[in-house]
């Protein structure tokens, strides 16, 4: 009797501890539904679930907090990116533009309250123009203009800087903006009548062979030199703008004359200024100072109709296992600036974003051992983009470009810069608020478009230099340029 009273009160506890239970669940349930918990299941999960969706329903929870954060904490930042309009403010400055009658153009963009200005003269040729037996003769007449012996540079206190590229040359001028008419008329004098004798060709001729030599010594140089050399093999962008050294040691006076005479005319070159300058007061120092030129009709277009640049998937490799890092580089073929998908290629590469050594510590710092990682990181990120894409990601990929843009942008200088570049590839200044409202045209939609086009299946080329053995070959970047998906 003793063991039936005893089994029959544990029966009773255990069911009473049971309704108990049930009861106290029931009320922790209600108030959960009140309150709108966006989970399916209950918080806390009750015990019969298993103990990985208790775990997975946690995590989620905490993941959604972050998504939508305390409003407090959003006053100031958020996480989720937003587009805003700028329109009003950036209509202004006005940017003008004259052309006189031998076909050059000079544009202005006031900004009376600087004190100084900028003077740029850009011209519509670089190296893709060099003889094909004698590269880097753009480079050098650059150089040859730069270098001219002129007192009234110093007497104005004149700060005269240029470059080469591929594609453009530029001289620019930097004066206090008292002394505009006089930084106008220095330009034209050192670029209408260069120094040609063969001393000061000679001079030259051993700066830009020392230029040389650091180059070759290793960087960023030698490795997109060799990336466009592979890329548009036995085409003219494939010449490099600093020309190898047998071909600096050939190079002569008349070489330097005919492509002075054929490349710098007047309809193809550009006169920009802004800071403290006036527009009417600028064309007419121009007028004045600019009566040399050249009067070659041919145009860019027809040049480089004549003579196209050709994209070949190839790769180049130069294993030096003496170099303390490895570099390498993977280019597709892109399209020209006047492209529709132009801008979105620009959020596209924006949205890989950009990392260099020089920066300091990053996911991306390692050793050669480590090439073979990298490289899955690289080709998995570009082909993510031809399949998954998100509205967020676009947005801040907008936002960081459009800040890109303004900073390039930032002090006379730059917009000066900004204004050359622009006509000779636009043939028109575009203002800020149409460049920007191209940009937030391009959603997720436009971006898988694009890189379908471009980057989807796509030959690619490719430069690498120093330890190397461990990247993996041509086929392995090529096969995966794509994802196989069912």
């Amino acid at each position: 009797m003793s063991t039936r009273n005893l089994i029959r009160q544990t029966l009773r506890r255990s069911s009473h501890l049971h309704h108990h239970h049930r009861r106290h669940y029931a009320t922790h349930s209600a108030v959960a539904t009140t309150e709108k918990s966006p989970l399916s299941f209950p918080f806390p999960p009750p015990p019969n679930v298993m103990i990985y969706d208790r775990l997975a329903e946690s995590v989620k929870s905490k993941l959604k907090r972050l998504d939508e954060p305390d409003p407090r904490f959003r006053r100031y930042a958020s996480p989720n990116p937003t587009s805003s309009d700028h329109t009003q403010i950036l209509q202004f400055p006005e940017t003008r533009i004259t052309t006189l009658p031998n076909g050059l153009r000079v544009a202005t963009e006031s900004n009376l309250a600087a004190k100084s200005a900028a003077v740029g003269i850009w011209v519509d040729a670089g190296s893709r123009f060099d003889p094909e037996d004698k590269s880097g003769v753009a480079h050098f007449l650059e150089q040859l203009v730069l270098k001219a012996e002129n007192e009234e540079v110093e007497n104005i206190g004149a700060q005269l800087d240029g470059f080469t590229t591929r594609d453009i040359t530029w001289y620019s001028a930097l004066v206090s903006g008292q002394n505009v008419g006089k930084g106008v008329e220095v330009l034209g004098q050192i670029l209408q009548n260069p120094d040609f004798s063969e001393g000061k060709i000679d001079k030259v001729r051993n700066a830009i062979l020392k230029e040389r030599d650091q180059i070759s010594a290793g960087g960023d140089l030698v490795i997109f030199d060799q990336l466009h050399a592979t890329a548009f093999q036995y085409t003219p962008l494939g010449r490099p703008i600093v020309g190898p050294v047998h071909d600096m040691k050939l190079i002569s006076k008349a070489d330097i004359q005919e492509y002075f005479s054929s490349h710098y005319a007047a309809h193809r070159m550009v006169i920009s200024a802004s800071g403290a300058v006036k527009h009417e007061d600028v064309v007419e120092q121009v007028k004045k100072a600019f009566t040399k030129l050249s009067a070659n009709p041919t145009t860019t277009s027809q040049l480089v109709a004549s003579d196209p640049a050709n994209f070949t998937g190839s790769e180049v490799r130069i294993i030096d296992d003496d170099l303390p890092l490895a570099q390498f580089a993977v280019a597709f073929e892109g399209a020209s600036v006047t492209d529709p998908d132009s801008v979105t290629l620009m959020v596209m590469q924006t949205m890989l974003g950009s990392w260099s050594k020089k920066d300091g510590a990053g996911k991306h710092v390692g050793y050669p051992d480590c090439l073979d990682d990298l490289s899955y990181a690289i080709m998995h990120e570009v082909s993510k983009l031809s399949y998954r894409v998100t509205e967020d990601d676009v947005i801040r990929a907008r936002n960081q470009l459009k800040s890109s843009l303004i900073r390039r942008c930032y002090g006379i200088s730059g917009v000066a810069e900004d204004i050359g570049q622009q006509l000779l590839t636009y043939g028109r200044r575009i203002p800020f608020a149409e460049l920007f409202a191209r940009i937030d045209a391009v959603d997720a939609s436009a971006v898988k478009h694009a890189a379908d086009r471009f980057l989807f299946d796509k030959d690619i080329a490719i430069a690498a230099m120093g330890p190397i053995k461990g990247l993996p070959d041509y086929n392995w970047f090529r096969r995966r340029t794509y994802w196989l998906r069912y």
